[in-house]
Protein backbone atom coordinates (compact mmCIF):
# COMPACT_ATOMS: atom_id res chain seq x y z
CA UNK A 1 0.00 0.00 0.00
CA UNK A 2 3.02 2.48 0.16
CA UNK A 3 2.84 5.31 -1.74
CA UNK A 4 -0.23 4.18 -3.05
CA UNK A 5 -3.29 6.55 -1.61
CA UNK A 6 -4.49 9.67 -2.69
CA UNK A 7 -5.16 12.79 -0.32
CA UNK A 8 -7.22 15.34 -1.53
CA UNK A 9 -7.82 18.83 0.86
CA UNK A 10 -10.58 21.44 -0.33
CA UNK A 11 -10.37 24.96 2.05
CA UNK A 12 -14.05 26.32 1.91
CA UNK A 13 -16.37 29.64 2.68
CA UNK A 14 -17.49 27.97 5.98
CA UNK A 15 -15.59 24.57 6.59
CA UNK A 16 -11.55 22.74 5.27
CA UNK A 17 -12.53 18.88 4.14
CA UNK A 18 -9.98 16.44 3.70
CA UNK A 19 -10.58 13.04 2.16
CA UNK A 20 -8.47 9.73 1.93
CA UNK A 21 -9.07 7.60 -1.20
CA UNK A 22 -7.60 4.37 -2.86
CA UNK A 23 -6.71 4.97 -6.84
CA UNK A 24 -10.03 2.81 -7.02
CA UNK A 25 -12.32 5.83 -5.36
CA UNK A 26 -12.76 4.22 -1.93
CA UNK A 27 -12.37 6.77 0.58
CA UNK A 28 -10.95 5.75 3.12
CA UNK A 29 -10.86 8.43 5.58
CA UNK A 30 -12.63 11.99 6.06
CA UNK A 31 -11.73 14.90 8.40
CA UNK A 32 -13.54 18.57 8.27
CA UNK A 33 -12.83 21.56 10.00
CA UNK A 34 -15.26 24.56 10.66
CA UNK A 35 -14.34 28.40 10.25
CA UNK A 36 -15.69 31.98 9.88
CA UNK A 37 -15.34 34.31 7.32
CA UNK A 38 -14.39 37.74 8.13
CA UNK A 39 -16.44 40.76 6.59
CA UNK A 40 -14.51 43.73 8.02
CA UNK A 41 -16.81 46.20 6.27
CA UNK A 42 -19.82 46.40 3.89
CA UNK A 43 -18.99 44.71 0.67
CA UNK A 44 -15.53 43.24 2.12
CA UNK A 45 -14.97 39.58 2.78
CA UNK A 46 -11.27 38.19 3.93
CA UNK A 47 -9.65 35.10 5.06
CA UNK A 48 -5.78 34.82 6.51
CA UNK A 49 -4.00 32.71 3.96
CA UNK A 50 -1.54 31.53 6.55
CA UNK A 51 -3.91 31.55 9.72
CA UNK A 52 -6.56 30.10 7.95
CA UNK A 53 -5.75 28.18 4.41
CA UNK A 54 -2.57 26.99 5.74
CA UNK A 55 -3.39 26.28 9.15
CA UNK A 56 -5.91 24.05 7.93
CA UNK A 57 -4.82 22.52 5.27
CA UNK A 58 -1.82 21.48 7.54
CA UNK A 59 -4.36 20.49 10.56
CA UNK A 60 -6.37 17.96 8.12
CA UNK A 61 -3.25 16.47 6.69
CA UNK A 62 -1.89 15.77 9.96
CA UNK A 63 -5.43 14.27 11.11
CA UNK A 64 -5.67 11.89 8.11
CA UNK A 65 -2.48 10.32 8.41
CA UNK A 66 -2.05 10.40 11.78
CA UNK A 67 -4.02 6.71 12.47
CA UNK A 68 -4.14 4.11 10.15
CA UNK A 69 -2.66 5.64 7.72
CA UNK A 70 0.75 8.04 7.31
CA UNK A 71 2.59 9.75 5.00
CA UNK A 72 4.59 7.22 3.36
CA UNK A 73 1.27 5.92 1.98
CA UNK A 74 0.47 8.55 0.00
CA UNK A 75 1.06 8.51 -3.69
CA UNK A 76 0.34 11.80 -4.78
CA UNK A 77 -1.52 15.29 -2.75
CA UNK A 78 -4.16 18.37 -4.14
CA UNK A 79 -5.82 20.77 -3.10
CA UNK A 80 -8.80 23.26 -4.29
CA UNK A 81 -10.19 26.50 -2.34
CA UNK A 82 -12.29 29.25 -2.62
CA UNK A 83 -11.76 31.71 -5.31
CA UNK A 84 -11.31 33.43 -7.05
CA UNK A 85 -9.49 35.17 -4.35
CA UNK A 86 -6.65 38.10 -4.25
CA UNK A 87 -3.65 37.27 -1.62
CA UNK A 88 -0.38 39.66 -2.31
CA UNK A 89 2.94 38.23 -1.52
CA UNK A 90 6.24 40.13 -0.43
CA UNK A 91 9.62 38.50 -1.81
CA UNK A 92 10.13 36.10 1.08
CA UNK A 93 6.39 34.27 0.20
CA UNK A 94 4.39 36.16 3.13
CA UNK A 95 1.40 37.62 2.90
CA UNK A 96 1.13 41.18 3.03
CA UNK A 97 -2.61 41.65 3.74
CA UNK A 98 -5.56 39.51 4.64
CA UNK A 99 -6.72 37.34 1.33
CA UNK A 100 -9.52 39.59 -0.70
CA UNK A 101 -12.42 36.97 -0.91
CA UNK A 102 -14.34 36.12 -5.25
CA UNK A 103 -17.22 37.91 -5.83
CA UNK A 104 -18.83 38.20 -2.53
CA UNK A 105 -15.73 40.98 -1.91
CA UNK A 106 -17.40 44.07 -4.04
CA UNK A 107 -14.88 46.43 -2.74
CA UNK A 108 -13.12 47.02 -6.26
CA UNK A 109 -16.67 48.43 -7.97
CA UNK A 110 -15.25 51.46 -8.94
CA UNK A 111 -12.18 49.72 -10.20
CA UNK A 112 -14.59 47.67 -12.67
CA UNK A 113 -15.87 51.25 -13.84
CA UNK A 114 -11.92 52.24 -14.41
CA UNK A 115 -10.69 49.18 -15.73
CA UNK A 116 -13.74 49.56 -18.46
CA UNK A 117 -13.37 53.38 -19.31
CA UNK A 118 -9.41 53.05 -19.37
CA UNK A 119 -9.30 49.66 -21.77
CA UNK A 120 -12.59 49.47 -23.42
CA UNK A 121 -15.20 47.44 -21.91
CA UNK A 122 -15.47 45.53 -25.30
CA UNK A 123 -11.66 44.96 -25.49
CA UNK A 124 -11.71 43.55 -22.07
CA UNK A 125 -14.52 41.11 -23.22
CA UNK A 126 -12.77 40.16 -26.41
CA UNK A 127 -9.39 39.02 -24.81
CA UNK A 128 -10.94 37.56 -21.49
CA UNK A 129 -14.56 36.14 -22.39
CA UNK A 130 -15.70 37.58 -19.87
CA UNK A 131 -17.05 40.99 -18.36
CA UNK A 132 -15.31 42.81 -15.26
CA UNK A 133 -17.47 41.49 -12.31
CA UNK A 134 -17.28 41.10 -9.02
CA UNK A 135 -15.43 37.79 -9.52
CA UNK A 136 -12.59 38.88 -11.40
CA UNK A 137 -9.11 39.55 -9.97
CA UNK A 138 -7.92 42.21 -12.40
CA UNK A 139 -9.78 45.08 -10.50
CA UNK A 140 -9.43 43.95 -6.81
CA UNK A 141 -5.27 44.01 -7.84
CA UNK A 142 -6.03 47.43 -8.65
CA UNK A 143 -7.95 47.75 -5.44
CA UNK A 144 -4.68 47.43 -4.21
CA UNK A 145 -2.82 49.23 -6.00
CA UNK A 146 -4.71 52.59 -5.47
CA UNK A 147 -5.75 51.86 -1.63
CA UNK A 148 -3.05 50.46 -0.07
CA UNK A 149 0.11 51.49 -2.31
CA UNK A 150 2.73 51.09 0.24
CA UNK A 151 1.48 47.34 0.09
CA UNK A 152 1.18 47.59 -3.71
CA UNK A 153 4.73 48.34 -4.06
CA UNK A 154 5.98 45.28 -2.00
CA UNK A 155 4.22 42.84 -3.98
CA UNK A 156 6.46 40.26 -5.36
CA UNK A 157 3.74 37.32 -6.15
CA UNK A 158 -0.46 37.58 -6.61
CA UNK A 159 -1.89 34.27 -5.67
CA UNK A 160 -5.07 33.21 -5.01
CA UNK A 161 -6.18 30.55 -2.87
CA UNK A 162 -5.59 26.87 -3.84
CA UNK A 163 -2.25 28.08 -5.36
CA UNK A 164 -1.17 30.08 -2.02
CA UNK A 165 -1.12 26.50 -0.52
CA UNK A 166 0.77 24.82 -3.64
CA UNK A 167 3.33 27.66 -2.86
CA UNK A 168 3.55 26.63 1.02
CA UNK A 169 3.51 23.24 0.19
CA UNK A 170 6.33 23.12 -2.53
CA UNK A 171 7.56 26.31 -2.83
CA UNK A 172 6.61 26.93 -6.59
CA UNK A 173 4.65 29.74 -7.89
CA UNK A 174 2.03 28.39 -9.94
CA UNK A 175 -1.85 28.48 -11.18
CA UNK A 176 -4.14 26.12 -13.01
CA UNK A 177 -6.05 27.78 -16.13
CA UNK A 178 -9.29 27.27 -14.11
CA UNK A 179 -8.43 29.77 -11.74
CA UNK A 180 -6.58 31.88 -13.69
CA UNK A 181 -9.46 32.40 -16.31
CA UNK A 182 -10.88 34.97 -13.43
CA UNK A 183 -7.87 36.86 -13.62
CA UNK A 184 -9.65 38.99 -16.18
CA UNK A 185 -8.01 41.10 -17.90
CA UNK A 186 -4.66 39.54 -17.60
CA UNK A 187 -5.75 35.92 -19.39
CA UNK A 188 -6.33 35.37 -22.86
CA UNK A 189 -9.27 33.12 -22.89
CA UNK A 190 -8.26 31.72 -26.52
CA UNK A 191 -4.49 31.33 -25.67
CA UNK A 192 -5.13 30.09 -22.17
CA UNK A 193 -2.06 31.90 -21.63
CA UNK A 194 -1.01 35.44 -19.51
CA UNK A 195 -1.72 38.45 -21.90
CA UNK A 196 0.46 41.69 -21.20
CA UNK A 197 -1.48 43.91 -23.22
CA UNK A 198 -3.35 45.53 -20.24
CA UNK A 199 -0.55 45.05 -17.59
CA UNK A 200 0.44 48.53 -17.72
CA UNK A 201 -3.48 49.12 -15.99
CA UNK A 202 -2.91 46.28 -13.75
CA UNK A 203 0.23 44.02 -13.06
CA UNK A 204 3.02 43.34 -15.11
CA UNK A 205 2.57 39.46 -15.12
CA UNK A 206 6.15 38.78 -13.95
CA UNK A 207 4.62 38.59 -10.88
CA UNK A 208 1.76 36.22 -12.26
CA UNK A 209 2.57 32.34 -11.17
CA UNK A 210 3.23 30.11 -13.72
CA UNK A 211 0.12 28.50 -15.82
CA UNK A 212 -0.45 24.77 -16.17
CA UNK A 213 -3.14 22.42 -15.86
CA UNK A 214 -5.13 21.77 -12.66
CA UNK A 215 -3.95 17.95 -12.88
CA UNK A 216 -0.58 18.54 -13.84
CA UNK A 217 1.86 18.49 -11.55
CA UNK A 218 3.53 21.36 -9.69
CA UNK A 219 6.05 19.87 -7.53
CA UNK A 220 7.11 17.68 -4.89
CA UNK A 221 6.43 18.20 -0.86
CA UNK A 222 9.29 20.87 0.65
CA UNK A 223 11.21 19.66 3.52
CA UNK A 224 10.00 22.73 5.64
CA UNK A 225 6.34 21.26 4.57
CA UNK A 226 7.05 18.17 5.15
CA UNK A 227 7.84 18.71 8.64
CA UNK A 228 4.78 20.80 9.45
CA UNK A 229 2.50 18.66 7.71
CA UNK A 230 4.03 14.89 7.91
CA UNK A 231 4.17 14.46 4.45
CA UNK A 232 7.21 12.83 3.05
CA UNK A 233 9.17 15.47 0.81
CA UNK A 234 9.09 15.05 -2.81
CA UNK A 235 5.55 13.53 -2.39
CA UNK A 236 3.94 15.04 -5.97
CA UNK A 237 1.70 17.35 -5.52
CA UNK A 238 -0.42 19.01 -8.17
CA UNK A 239 -1.71 22.55 -9.40
CA UNK A 240 -4.86 22.31 -7.45
CA UNK A 241 -7.81 24.43 -8.55
CA UNK A 242 -11.23 26.07 -7.50
CA UNK A 243 -13.20 24.20 -5.13
CA UNK A 244 -16.66 24.50 -7.45
CA UNK A 245 -14.31 23.10 -10.56
CA UNK A 246 -13.10 19.98 -7.72
CA UNK A 247 -16.38 19.35 -7.00
CA UNK A 248 -17.62 19.30 -10.34
CA UNK A 249 -14.69 16.88 -11.07
CA UNK A 250 -16.14 15.11 -7.92
CA UNK A 251 -19.43 14.41 -9.64
CA UNK A 252 -18.00 13.47 -13.32
CA UNK A 253 -19.40 16.72 -15.10
CA UNK A 254 -16.47 16.63 -17.50
CA UNK A 255 -18.60 15.76 -21.22
CA UNK A 256 -20.18 18.50 -23.01
CA UNK A 257 -23.74 19.05 -21.90
CA UNK A 258 -22.40 18.06 -18.23
CA UNK A 259 -23.32 20.57 -15.86
CA UNK A 260 -22.69 21.16 -11.54
CA UNK A 261 -25.22 22.90 -9.68
CA UNK A 262 -23.61 23.53 -6.17
CA UNK A 263 -26.00 24.16 -3.24
CA UNK A 264 -23.03 25.88 -1.10
CA UNK A 265 -22.98 28.97 0.98
CA UNK A 266 -23.22 30.52 -2.09
CA UNK A 267 -24.89 28.74 -5.33
CA UNK A 268 -22.30 28.07 -8.53
CA UNK A 269 -22.88 26.45 -11.71
CA UNK A 270 -20.04 25.10 -14.06
CA UNK A 271 -21.15 23.92 -17.57
CA UNK A 272 -18.60 21.89 -19.68
CA UNK A 273 -18.49 22.83 -23.68
CA UNK A 274 -16.43 22.79 -26.50
CA UNK A 275 -17.30 25.62 -28.26
CA UNK A 276 -18.39 28.52 -26.08
CA UNK A 277 -19.78 31.77 -26.76
CA UNK A 278 -18.75 33.97 -24.52
CA UNK A 279 -22.03 36.11 -22.95
CA UNK A 280 -21.08 39.69 -20.62
CA UNK A 281 -23.61 37.65 -18.19
CA UNK A 282 -21.85 34.31 -17.43
CA UNK A 283 -18.54 33.53 -17.02
CA UNK A 284 -16.22 31.53 -19.98
CA UNK A 285 -13.45 29.92 -18.15
CA UNK A 286 -10.36 26.86 -18.98
CA UNK A 287 -12.14 23.41 -17.56
CA UNK A 288 -9.97 22.08 -14.34
CA UNK A 289 -9.32 19.16 -16.84
CA UNK A 290 -7.42 19.21 -20.05
CA UNK A 291 -8.82 19.84 -23.26
CA UNK A 292 -12.54 21.19 -22.15
CA UNK A 293 -13.60 24.46 -21.77
CA UNK A 294 -16.62 25.56 -19.47
CA UNK A 295 -19.22 28.07 -18.71
CA UNK A 296 -19.41 29.46 -15.45
CA UNK A 297 -21.95 31.24 -13.27
CA UNK A 298 -22.37 32.09 -9.64
CA UNK A 299 -25.18 33.60 -6.84
CA UNK A 300 -23.36 35.62 -4.06
CA UNK A 301 -26.08 33.87 -1.38
CA UNK A 302 -27.45 30.46 -0.95
CA UNK A 303 -26.49 28.82 1.78
CA UNK A 304 -25.55 31.84 3.10
CA UNK A 305 -29.08 33.38 2.84
CA UNK A 306 -30.81 30.16 4.58
CA UNK A 307 -28.47 29.79 8.05
CA UNK A 308 -29.18 34.11 7.98
CA UNK A 309 -32.50 33.44 7.71
CA UNK A 310 -32.58 30.67 10.07
CA UNK A 311 -30.51 32.22 12.66
CA UNK A 312 -32.49 35.72 12.65
CA UNK A 313 -35.57 34.00 12.91
CA UNK A 314 -34.78 30.76 15.40
CA UNK A 315 -33.33 30.76 18.94
CA UNK A 316 -30.23 28.81 18.71
CA UNK A 317 -30.85 27.23 22.30
CA UNK A 318 -34.04 25.67 20.82
CA UNK A 319 -34.27 21.80 21.44
CA UNK A 320 -32.57 19.97 18.92
CA UNK A 321 -30.27 23.44 18.13
CA UNK A 322 -29.41 24.71 14.57
CA UNK A 323 -30.26 21.13 12.61
CA UNK A 324 -33.51 21.12 14.77
CA UNK A 325 -34.46 24.93 13.43
CA UNK A 326 -33.54 24.24 10.17
CA UNK A 327 -35.90 20.98 9.83
CA UNK A 328 -38.38 23.22 11.76
CA UNK A 329 -38.12 26.10 8.50
CA UNK A 330 -38.38 23.18 6.06
CA UNK A 331 -41.60 21.69 8.03
CA UNK A 332 -43.37 24.97 7.88
CA UNK A 333 -42.35 26.07 4.62
CA UNK A 334 -43.38 22.67 2.83
CA UNK A 335 -46.68 23.12 4.63
CA UNK A 336 -47.00 26.73 2.51
CA UNK A 337 -48.08 26.52 -1.07
CA UNK A 338 -45.75 27.13 -3.98
CA UNK A 339 -45.59 30.63 -4.78
CA UNK A 340 -45.45 31.42 -0.99
CA UNK A 341 -48.79 33.22 -0.92
CA UNK A 342 -47.85 36.16 -3.61
CA UNK A 343 -44.34 36.63 -1.58
CA UNK A 344 -41.34 37.14 -3.69
CA UNK A 345 -37.58 37.02 -1.85
CA UNK A 346 -35.06 38.81 -4.27
CA UNK A 347 -31.90 37.14 -3.11
CA UNK A 348 -29.07 39.59 -3.22
CA UNK A 349 -28.66 39.80 0.47
CA UNK A 350 -24.59 40.44 -0.73
CA UNK A 351 -25.24 41.83 -3.63
CA UNK A 352 -25.56 39.73 -6.82
CA UNK A 353 -23.02 37.55 -9.00
CA UNK A 354 -24.65 36.29 -12.18
CA UNK A 355 -26.27 36.92 -14.36
CA UNK A 356 -27.24 40.52 -12.99
CA UNK A 357 -23.77 41.31 -12.29
CA UNK A 358 -24.87 44.02 -10.41
CA UNK A 359 -22.53 44.19 -6.40
CA UNK A 360 -24.81 46.80 -5.65
CA UNK A 361 -28.13 44.87 -5.63
CA UNK A 362 -29.96 43.84 -1.97
CA UNK A 363 -32.18 41.67 -1.18
CA UNK A 364 -36.15 42.10 -1.22
CA UNK A 365 -39.00 40.68 -0.07
CA UNK A 366 -41.99 41.71 -2.02
CA UNK A 367 -45.43 41.06 -1.88
CA UNK A 368 -45.84 41.12 1.90
CA UNK A 369 -48.83 41.38 4.70
CA UNK A 370 -50.13 40.76 7.70
CA UNK A 371 -51.12 37.02 7.17
CA UNK A 372 -47.35 36.01 5.96
CA UNK A 373 -45.92 33.79 8.70
CA UNK A 374 -42.18 32.50 9.08
CA UNK A 375 -43.08 29.66 6.81
CA UNK A 376 -44.16 31.43 3.89
CA UNK A 377 -40.42 33.55 3.87
CA UNK A 378 -38.31 30.91 4.48
CA UNK A 379 -40.19 29.09 1.27
CA UNK A 380 -39.90 32.56 -0.49
CA UNK A 381 -35.93 32.42 0.50
CA UNK A 382 -35.70 29.26 -1.47
CA UNK A 383 -37.95 29.96 -4.11
CA UNK A 384 -35.75 33.21 -4.87
CA UNK A 385 -32.66 31.12 -4.93
CA UNK A 386 -34.46 28.63 -7.03
CA UNK A 387 -35.17 31.85 -9.36
CA UNK A 388 -32.09 32.56 -9.21
CA UNK A 389 -30.77 29.65 -10.26
CA UNK A 390 -33.29 29.61 -13.30
CA UNK A 391 -32.19 33.00 -14.46
CA UNK A 392 -28.15 31.71 -14.44
CA UNK A 393 -29.47 28.26 -16.58
CA UNK A 394 -31.27 30.48 -19.16
CA UNK A 395 -28.60 32.31 -19.70
CA UNK A 396 -26.21 29.10 -19.88
CA UNK A 397 -28.77 27.94 -22.90
CA UNK A 398 -29.13 31.21 -24.94
CA UNK A 399 -24.86 30.76 -25.02
CA UNK A 400 -24.95 27.38 -26.61
CA UNK A 401 -23.99 25.68 -23.67
CA UNK A 402 -27.34 23.81 -22.31
CA UNK A 403 -27.57 21.72 -19.03
CA UNK A 404 -28.49 18.62 -21.02
CA UNK A 405 -27.58 16.69 -17.76
CA UNK A 406 -27.54 18.34 -14.07
CA UNK A 407 -25.71 17.43 -11.40
CA UNK A 408 -26.63 18.50 -8.02
CA UNK A 409 -23.81 18.67 -5.11
CA UNK A 410 -23.40 20.63 -1.86
CA UNK A 411 -24.89 20.39 1.69
CA UNK A 412 -27.89 21.87 0.16
CA UNK A 413 -28.71 18.67 -1.78
CA UNK A 414 -29.76 17.08 2.04
CA UNK A 415 -32.51 19.91 2.35
CA UNK A 416 -35.67 17.71 -0.06
CA UNK A 417 -37.74 20.94 -0.56
CA UNK A 418 -35.02 23.02 -1.69
CA UNK A 419 -34.22 20.69 -4.36
CA UNK A 420 -37.58 20.22 -5.51
CA UNK A 421 -38.54 23.92 -5.68
CA UNK A 422 -35.10 24.22 -7.97
CA UNK A 423 -36.12 21.49 -10.40
CA UNK A 424 -40.03 22.67 -10.07
CA UNK A 425 -38.83 26.56 -11.26
CA UNK A 426 -36.00 26.08 -13.54
CA UNK A 427 -38.16 23.13 -15.41
CA UNK A 428 -35.10 20.40 -15.26
CA UNK A 429 -33.99 17.14 -13.33
CA UNK A 430 -31.48 16.78 -11.29
CA UNK A 431 -29.39 14.05 -10.66
CA UNK A 432 -27.93 13.55 -7.24
CA UNK A 433 -24.66 11.45 -6.54
CA UNK A 434 -24.40 8.64 -3.76
CA UNK A 435 -21.60 10.54 -2.16
CA UNK A 436 -21.76 13.92 -0.94
CA UNK A 437 -18.17 14.50 0.03
CA UNK A 438 -17.47 17.67 -2.50
CA UNK A 439 -14.37 19.12 -4.08
CA UNK A 440 -11.81 17.24 -1.68
CA UNK A 441 -12.96 14.28 -3.82
CA UNK A 442 -12.00 16.14 -7.16
CA UNK A 443 -8.94 16.70 -5.21
CA UNK A 444 -8.17 13.20 -4.73
CA UNK A 445 -9.28 11.96 -8.41
CA UNK A 446 -7.01 14.76 -9.99
CA UNK A 447 -4.09 14.07 -7.64
CA UNK A 448 -4.52 10.23 -8.73
CA UNK A 449 -4.57 11.76 -12.67
CA UNK A 450 -1.54 13.51 -12.26
CA UNK A 451 0.78 11.09 -10.60
CA UNK A 452 -0.55 8.62 -13.11
CA UNK A 453 -1.83 6.41 -10.25
CA UNK A 454 -5.33 7.28 -12.26
CA UNK A 455 -4.42 5.78 -15.54
CA UNK A 456 -7.33 8.00 -17.19
CA UNK A 457 -10.28 9.47 -17.19
CA UNK A 458 -12.66 6.70 -18.06
CA UNK A 459 -12.14 5.44 -14.42
CA UNK A 460 -14.30 8.64 -12.92
CA UNK A 461 -17.25 7.20 -14.37
CA UNK A 462 -16.52 3.70 -13.76
CA UNK A 463 -15.24 3.81 -10.21
CA UNK A 464 -15.22 6.71 -8.46
CA UNK A 465 -19.08 8.71 -9.84
CA UNK A 466 -22.34 6.85 -8.72
CA UNK A 467 -25.75 8.59 -9.73
CA UNK A 468 -28.50 7.03 -7.16
CA UNK A 469 -31.60 9.34 -7.71
CA UNK A 470 -33.07 12.23 -9.93
CA UNK A 471 -35.71 14.70 -8.73
CA UNK A 472 -38.17 15.68 -11.34
CA UNK A 473 -40.04 18.95 -12.01
CA UNK A 474 -43.80 18.83 -10.90
CA UNK A 475 -45.16 19.56 -14.63
CA UNK A 476 -48.28 21.02 -12.84
CA UNK A 477 -46.53 23.89 -11.33
CA UNK A 478 -45.05 25.08 -14.36
CA UNK A 479 -47.51 27.96 -15.23
CA UNK A 480 -47.55 29.42 -11.81
CA UNK A 481 -43.54 29.52 -11.68
CA UNK A 482 -43.47 30.52 -14.87
CA UNK A 483 -45.75 33.95 -14.25
CA UNK A 484 -43.85 34.11 -10.77
CA UNK A 485 -40.20 34.29 -12.53
CA UNK A 486 -41.96 37.08 -14.82
CA UNK A 487 -42.33 39.18 -11.73
CA UNK A 488 -39.03 38.11 -10.10
CA UNK A 489 -37.21 39.73 -13.45
CA UNK A 490 -39.69 42.45 -12.90
CA UNK A 491 -38.99 43.09 -9.12
CA UNK A 492 -35.46 43.50 -9.62
CA UNK A 493 -35.60 45.86 -12.69
CA UNK A 494 -38.08 48.38 -10.72
CA UNK A 495 -36.15 47.99 -7.82
CA UNK A 496 -32.55 48.27 -9.02
CA UNK A 497 -32.02 52.06 -9.00
CA UNK A 498 -33.95 52.20 -5.10
CA UNK A 499 -31.57 49.63 -3.92
CA UNK A 500 -28.53 51.11 -5.77
CA UNK A 501 -29.65 54.49 -3.99
CA UNK A 502 -30.01 52.77 -0.38
CA UNK A 503 -26.83 51.35 -0.85
CA UNK A 504 -24.93 54.67 -1.31
CA UNK A 505 -27.54 56.52 1.33
CA UNK A 506 -26.36 54.33 3.85
CA UNK A 507 -23.20 54.73 3.03
CA UNK A 508 -22.99 58.15 3.69
CA UNK A 509 -24.89 57.88 6.92
CA UNK A 510 -23.15 55.76 8.51
CA UNK A 511 -20.27 57.83 7.70
CA UNK A 512 -21.60 60.55 8.66
CA UNK A 513 -22.67 58.63 12.07
CA UNK A 514 -19.24 57.70 12.64
CA UNK A 515 -17.77 60.91 12.34
CA UNK A 516 -19.98 62.84 14.42
CA UNK A 517 -18.66 60.94 18.00
CA UNK A 518 -20.31 57.33 17.08
CA UNK A 519 -23.63 59.05 16.36
CA UNK A 520 -24.28 59.53 20.14
CA UNK A 521 -26.64 61.79 21.35
CA UNK A 522 -24.54 65.09 22.50
CA UNK A 523 -25.15 66.23 26.16
CA UNK A 524 -26.70 69.63 26.59
CA UNK A 525 -25.68 69.53 30.18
Amino acid sequence: MAGSLLLGIDIGTSSAKGVLCSADGAILATATIEHETSFPRAGWAEHEADGLWWAEFVAIARQLISGKYTGRDLGAVAVSAIGPCMVPLDRNGKPLRPAILYGIDTRASAEIELLNDELGADAIFSLSGMALTSQSIGPKILWLKRHEPELFALTAMIHSSSDYVVFRFTGEHVVDRHTASYFAPLFNIETLEWDARFAGAVIDPDRLPRLGDATELAGGVSAAASRETGIPVGTPVTFGTIDAAAEAVSVGVHRPGDTMLMYGSTMFMLGTVEHPQPDPRLWTTAHPLPGRMAVTGGMATSGLLTTWFRDLTMDRRSVGGLDGNLKTLIAEATATAPGADGLICLPYFAGERSPIQDPEARGVFAGLTLRHGRGHLFRAVLEGIGFGARHNLDAMREMRAPPDRLVAVGGGTKNPLWLQVVSDIAGVGQHIPERTVGAALGDAFMAGIGSGLIPNFESLDRDWVRIVDRIEPNLALAVNYDELYEVYIDVYQQTRESMHRLGRTAAIQTSRLRSNEGGRPRSTL
